[in-house]
Formats: structure tokens, sequence, C-alpha cells
């Protein structure tokens, strides 16, 4: 039985046309939603992208298993499309936001791409993304870098737990990322801990990108935020704006978008919902 995906709002030449025709654009920013935790942030035609997973490697993976990962939406962009990409982020291990199929053409058409990844994770990386091991740019919580005017800030990710190497290092992170006067902050995958709110509130941040699919151990899977845990934590930090991620992706660990816009409205947190390929603008 063929299952109809949800389309896309753009995509491939189409998406790249719309990100080619803003790059002159110096007044604001531009954020694409990619599916699950990717997104491309495009600023003053600087194309930065943020754990992007634009593959099927995990559906053909668990296809003959109990955990089958059946798409709902179909792929925003063919990872081959992107071009002027100055950095790319992975905030943990899980291929979802560490997908070698979608590195590795990244990887080969921006060869001057500077790669953000959390310090723990450098071994790992290199092996499944076929790089040299001193190649990406380890990252620790309470920690930045910064790049051709992007500052990655890291911050301790709980997935399910705030996990570390023996050296310290974090093996899930965020990152809060500034750029001019810009604060954009990507939890990665998290579930709320304590000092989650401290860490994040002196940020300020302008856009918070949550996760809201949950936490479900019947799933067998690393649980997040769920969708009225997503909506608290923006306020809780000030955020100006939250936007929901991780769902729609995989039938078996996804959330009802609409839980996440109640939630929100009774609370007053603003946000926004992006389909697909859609563009936010500020």
């Amino acid at each position: 039985m063929t299952v109809e995906l949800i389309k896309a709002t753009k995509k491939d030449q189409e998406l790249v046309r719309e990100m080619d025709n803003l790059a002159s654009d110096e007044k604001h920013f531009h954020l694409w939603w990619l599916g699950q935790s990717g997104f491309l942030l495009q600023w003053k035609g600087k194309r930065v992208l943020i754990d992007p997973y634009l593959s099927d490697s995990l559906t053909k993976k668990y296809a003959a298993t109990d955990k089958p990962h059946a798409r709902m939406s179909e792929r925003v962009i063919d990872p081959g499309l992107l071009k002027d990409i100055i950095i790319v982020s992975s905030s943990h291990n899980h291929t979802d936001h560490l997908d070698a199929e979608t590195l590795a053409p990244v990887l080969k058409n921006n060869p001057d791409v500077k790669f953000i990844i959390p310090a723990a994770n450098r071994e790992f990386v290199a092996e499944r993304v076929n790089c040299p091991i001193g190649f990406p740019i380890g990252l620790n919580d309470r920690r930045s870098v910064t790049i051709d005017e992007f500052s990655f800030h890291g911050i301790p990710a709980k997935h399910n737990e705030i996990e570390r190497d023996e050296n310290g290092n974090c093996r899930f992170m965020g990152y809060v990322v500034i750029f001019g006067k810009n604060k954009i902050y990507h939890s990665g995958d998290t579930l709320w801990f304590d000092e989650m709110v401290g860490l994040l509130k002196p940020f300020e941040v302008d856009v918070a990108i949550l996760p809201i699919n949950g936490n479900d151990p019947a799933r067998k899977v690393a649980g997040n935020l769920n969708t009225k845990e997503a909506a608290e934590l923006g306020k809780a930090i000030g955020a100006k704006c939250v936007i929901p991620c991780h769902y729609d992706m995989f039938t078996f660990n996804t959330a009802d978008v609409s839980d996440f816009v109640a939630e929100a409205e009774k609370i007053n947190q603003p946000y926004k919902v992006l389909k697909g390929g859609e563009l936010f603008t500020k």
C-alpha cells in the first residue's frame, strides 16, 4: 500500500531558488525547516545547516525490525543541491541528526565548510561520515566557537540523560547560535532538566527551536520534550518565538502539532509552525 506523504511547501530546485533570491538580504535572517530537526539558516547570504536528515537511511535500516521508521513527509531537498554552506552542525550521534547519506554530499560540495559537533563524539563522527578525525570542530557545554560571524554556544541536552565522556564532554548538546543581533537556540534532542532555564535565559533568544514528540518508552527510542513542555520552556526562557520540530517524519515517533499550538496559546507564548520547506523570516 502506497502511503500519501505530507507534501513540502517548497522542495529541491524551487527551494534553492528561494534561498538564492534572498541571499542579498542583509536586513533579515531566513530559516527553513528541512524536516525532523533539520534547519537551514541564511543571513547575509551565509548558510548554516543544522542537524540535517535528508535521506531514507533510517527507513531502510529498520525496515525488517520491530521498530520500522515509516516516513510521513516527503524529502524537502536533495542534499547534493545544498551549496554555499559555511557551517554544518550535529547535536548528537543519532542518525536523524548525524546522517552519512546527507552529510557526504554536503561535505563534498562545500569543501570549505566547518563541521561543529559535540567534542565527545569526534571518533564516532569521523568514522560515520568518513572524514579526517581532526576535521570536526568539537564543542562542549559552556564553551563557544565563532566562525564567520556565527558564534555557537554549547548547551547540554538530556536524551534521556546528560551523558558525558571520560573527559567531561557532553555527548548530547544544543546550541545557541548568535549572529549580529540575532540569537537562535536549537536544543537538539532533549528533555527538561533543572539547570536548563538558568543556562538559557541570559541569552534572551529570539527563536527557540524545540522538539515536541515527547518521551514514550514503548517507542524504544530516547525521548524529548512534549508539546506542553516545549511551550512552557519557551515561556520560561523568554523566547520571543518557539518553532516546534521533531514530528511528522516517522509514524512511530511523532506528535500532533495542534496540541503544541493549543499549549502555546494557553500561556501566550509566541510561536510559528512551519511546514517542510517553509520559510521563517525575521
